[in-house]
């Protein structure tokens, strides 16, 4: 449980990450290729954010995203030369008549995609609480995809999220700042998930 503010002085959270969503490269000469590493890098570095929330019943929601991470850089270590962009890496995968990276990336995206949306309707509706922000999110992401088992797992955690006021002090003293920072990292990660669902849904990327 995170007790301690997550940002270094007269920084912010984003500050702490070892890799950001702005510094993934996206080649737009090769259909938009997204690099492996960095984008695994990113997706590692974000879900630092479930340890601010604070809440243990996060760390399944955080602990499905990292198993998602390690299928796919397991299989980027085993053929790197193939797997330096995500879509190279999935291409080349399913042609072994494996998917388990593919499987691991499509359930990433949408852990991502829940992340993204929770946040970016926080942000936007400067009344709504955190907890109907992620609920919303889950509700149209994860949840048509879940297990009534696995189901409670992640409406627990909408529900344990803390409050608005609670959330944004922990991620750095000038809120303004903490916004800005925000929306930048939002925008390029939104990019990206569009990029990845686009190429997801194509029949090259089935199994």
């Amino acid at each position: 449980m995170a007790s301690a503010n997550a940002y270094p002085p007269g920084g912010t959270w984003l500050d702490t990450q070892k890799r950001s969503f702005v510094d993934v490269p996206v080649d737009k000469e090769k259909d938009n290729a997204i690099s492996t590493t960095e984008f695994l890098e990113a997706a590692e570095s974000l879900t630092t954010l479930f340890d601010v929330l604070g809440s243990m019943a996060f760390q399944p929601v955080k602990s499905d995203m990292l198993g998602n991470v390690k299928k796919i850089r397991d299989r980027q270590l085993a053929a790197p030369a193939e797997s330096e962009n995500l879509q190279d890496l999935v291409i080349n995968e399913l042609k072994t008549k494996k998917h388990t990276a593919t499987e691991g990336l499509v359930w990433l995206v949408r852990g991502l995609d829940f992340t993204a949306i929770a946040l970016s309707q926080n942000l936007a509706l400067a009344s709504e609480e955190l907890s109907t922000s992620f609920r919303n999110a889950y509700g149209s992401t994860l949840k048509p995809h879940h297990s009534f088992m696995v189901k409670p797992i992640f409406s627990a955690a909408m529900s344990s999220v803390p409050y608005r006021k609670d959330f944004y002090v922990k991620l750095g003293e000038d809120n303004a700042k903490v916004e800005e920072a925000l929306r930048k990292w939002l925008a390029a990660l939104v990019l990206i998930l569009e990029v990845l669902k686009g190429f997801l849904d194509r029949k090259e990327a089935k199994w």
